[in-house]
This record gives structure tokens, sequence and C-alpha cells, in this order.
């Protein structure tokens, strides 16, 4: 008999939902403060899989990049970092998050997750910064 089963870090409680943020959420960032305040708990650095590219969304406030997975072979890893919240805290996260940005699945180096994704047309135009393996690179560059 197979079993279908879930996975989970070892250190998961089961009122927690995992999300992987990859721009102005991550520690040190404008937005991290959203997810202090809604007593997130810092998991861990993680990589995504080599599924992605990375946008600078010019003209979003704060500065924000936003995730888009490619079926092109073009994509690499990108740097993340995967906070967890109580379910109510991530219902309530998830409502302050503005378009073009969406939460969907994302495949990591550790299992998929629940994280930040960009909708497609909103990089049309947006600088593709993924040769930098992530925002903090990114924006340690451009400082």
């Amino acid at each position: 008999m197979i079993e279908a089963s879930t996975p989970t870090a070892p250190d998961a409680k089961t009122d927690e939902v995992k999300i992987a943020v990859v721009g102005a959420h991550l520690s040190g960032m404008p937005l991290n403060v959203q997810l202090v305040d809604l007593a997130a708990r810092f998991v861990s650095p993680d990589r995504t899989a080599p599924l992605y590219r990375l946008f600078d969304l010019a003209g979003s406030v704060p500065p924000k990049p936003g995730l888009l997975r490619v079926s092109d072979g073009s994509g690499a890893q990108i740097e993340v970092e995967i906070w967890a919240l109580s379910h109510d805290a991530y219902g309530r996260f998830v409502s302050m998050i503005p378009s073009p940005l969406c939460i969907g699945t994302i495949e990591l180096e550790s299992g998929p997750v629940q994280g930040f994704l960009v909708e497609p047309y909103a990089v049309d135009g947006s600088p593709d910064i993924t040769a930098h393996g992530g925002w903090r690179a990114y924006m340690s560059q451009k400082a």
C-alpha cells in the first residue's frame, strides 16, 4: 500500500503555513515588518529550483522584484527566505499583497512551498535581474 504524504520540515508546526519571500519581505528589507508584526517565524534561507527568472518591477514602492516561472529552460536558482505564519496571520498577510504580485506554489531545493510570484504581464519591459541570484544581491550591487 502506498500512502500519500505532504513533505514538511522537521520543525514545522501543524498550525503554521510556510511562505517563501523573495524581495521586500526579506530580513532587513522594508516590508519585513509586515511579517514581524504578524508574529511570523523565520525558518531558513533556501533557493528555488532552476525554473525561475527574477525581474525588477520598476516603479514599485518600495522597490520589489517579480519571480516568474519559465518553461523555456532559461530559469535559474533564486535566493529566498522561508517564514512560517499561523493560518490566521497567513490570511491577513496574503490580503495585503498588491497586484501584480500573487501567491502560488514555488518549487524550492527543499520542496514545494507557497510563495511570491508575479503575473507575467508585469515583467514586460522590466529589467531581468536573474543573473544576480536574488533580490538582496541585486540591491547591494545597485547601491
